[in-house]
């Protein structure tokens, strides 16, 4: 019985390899792992030895070998694979325990070159991994260290199973997978026309937590991140306190965490099923919270809080007589933390901006029936000064600071979305309704008599002027949106005859 063992991370590799020989199987390695078996005082051969062929091109080749692929692929049920290995003086190769370069690792430090990259492209250990789990009746496959204990066992016993060697095949293509994914998406990240999305797109996902259910308990989730690495974004966020995140915590933290870093000033917002249904930005992060909460406080009741500056005392004492199921911010003071942490089962969460690994593309990826929808992220620059008035009167500057505001807000509500906003605080908004003329409505009840002297924000044309005249009839001073319907010019005499300032984008932000 033979097994190669050739593995970058030698974690457990030397326990392994002496388990294995003492169950009676001969040992073969390259490089640094018959380095790390034979200072343990284990038996290995070198592949070398076996091939009868040196290691070549700076040991770009070395397993790459009939001896090798052959020992590792044939079929032990087929007396003409046997005969045939005989005839070449090859010996079946029984169990493969391999790990791949650190692509990853590599591509993920600063300053790195293409020419190091390239470097830590494994080649030899994807193919005997392919190899080995194509032929999984046979070849037992190991690619994580937390299988070598379980695995001895089971050879030191009555053998692995067929499920069990099904598994682990599958285990070892899955990593190969994810590997060629990352690899893929760091050589295209360069695209030649960036105009067009790319002809196939390649994403490897590795699971960091199991949760209890999904969106509902009767579905299954998971957090994943991308296994090419990056840093940052809610779901590398540290848990600072609180009972396990849901499926449904971390939709909503993620929102906040969105909402509150597209704003350059401090701001706060509080997050009800994934819309703002509060936000403010502040110079004190204490004042722009209760403004948030003020903006709707029946909604606010079980939301989740976003900041995107460090969580002050005052702002924690603050929430202190809201009931929230999640906090998320850069940072907290430790006597904001301890306050914060009176409350059990609040959830805490430290979290940085997102760093996509270098040489990676970011998607924003949506599942459909039969299929994916993807498309790049509504991340585009926008400068408020560029905007064009449509109406006689032009905004005011006070106003156009609300506009440019109400204007971020709207991006992260659902569409059909109408923001209201006045001096840098949401008052009411209207989100997922299937005309727009509701959602206008709806803004102005959740506003009230506050919404007299608001902005208002819409994230798509208005395609009638009832929308303008329901926001004149509210108190609305200056509108902005995208602009580009066949009904521009009623619009537009609309909110002249109102005295409306209305200001256009010719960019439109839909959020389904």
């Amino acid at each position: 019985m033979k097994a190669l063992l050739s593995v970058f991370d030698k974690t457990g590799i030397e326990d392994l390899g002496s388990r294995l020989a003492s169950t009676g199987y001969e040992l073969i390695s390259t490089g640094g792992t018959h380095r790390s078996l034979t200072d343990a005082g284990v038996a290995v051969r070198q592949v070398s030895d076996v091939t009868g062929s040196p290691e070549i091109l700076e040991g770009r080749v070395k397993t790459l070998h009939p001896v090798i692929h052959g020992g590792l692929l044939a079929r032990r049920d087929s007396s003409e694979h046997m005969a045939e290995l005989e005839r070449n003086g090859i010996d079946a190769i029984d169990v493969v325990v391999v790990n791949l370069y650190p692509f990853i690792e590599t591509i993920s430090k600063a300053g790195v070159t293409l020419d190091d990259a390239l470097e830590n492209i494994d080649i030899g250990g994807p193919t005997m991994l392919r190899a080995a789990a194509k032929n999984f009746p046979a070849v037992a496959v190991v690619v994580d260290p937390a299988d070598y204990g379980w695995v001895a066992d089971a050879l030191a016993g009555d053998g692995l199973d067929l499920q069990q060697r099904r598994s682990l095949a599958a285990k070892a293509f899955q990593h190969v997978a994810v590997y060629d994914a990352a690899v893929a998406e760091y050589l295209a990240a360069d695209p030649v026309s960036e105009e067009e999305m790319p002809g196939q797109v390649t994403i490897g996902l590795t699971r960091v937590s199991s949760l209890r259910y999904g969106e509902n308990p009767h579905q299954r989730g998971a957090l994943y991140v991308p296994a090419a690495g990056g840093a940052g974004g809610l779901a590398r966020a540290q848990q600072l306190h609180g009972r396990e995140l849901s499926f449904n915590n971390l939709m909503d933290a993620d929102a906040a965490w969105r909402t509150v870093s597209d704003y350059a000033d401090a701001s706060v917002c509080v997050i009800k099923h994934a819309n703002p249904c509060g936000l403010a930005s502040r110079d004190d992060v204490a004042q722009a919270y209760q403004l948030a909460y003020e903006g709707d406080p029946v909604s606010a009741f079980g939301g989740i809080v976003g900041f995107n500056r460090t969580v002050t005392a005052a702002a924690a004492e603050a929430m202190d007589p809201v009931f929230y199921e999640v906090v998320v911010a850069p940072a907290y003071d430790d006597d904001a933390l301890e306050i914060l942490q009176r409350k059990r089962n609040l959830r805490i969460l430290a979290v940085g901006p997102a760093v996509d690994a270098p040489g990676t593309a970011t998607y924003d990826v949506r599942p459909l029936s039969g299929g994916v929808l993807v498309q790049t992220p509504d991340t585009i620059e926008e400068d408020p000064q560029a905007w064009t008035t449509a109406t006689e009167r032009a905004p005011t500057a006070s106003e156009l600071a609300d506009l440019a505001f109400a204007w971020k807000a709207v991006k992260h509500i659902k569409s059909n979305a109408i923001a209201f906003v006045k001096d840098r605080t949401l008052m009411g908004m209207g989100a997922g309704q299937p005309n727009r003329v509701v959602s206008v409505h709806l803004s102005q009840r959740a506003a009230g008599e506050k919404s007299a002297g608001c902005v208002l924000a819409s994230d798509a044309f208005f395609p009638f002027p009832d929308n303008i005249d329901l926001a004149a009839e509210a108190g609305i001073t200056a509108i902005v949106q995208p602009g580009g319907s066949i009904r521009d010019e009623e619009v537009i005499a609309a909110a002249n005859q109102a005295g409306i300032a209305m200001v256009f984008t010719g960019v439109r932000h839909f959020r389904h």
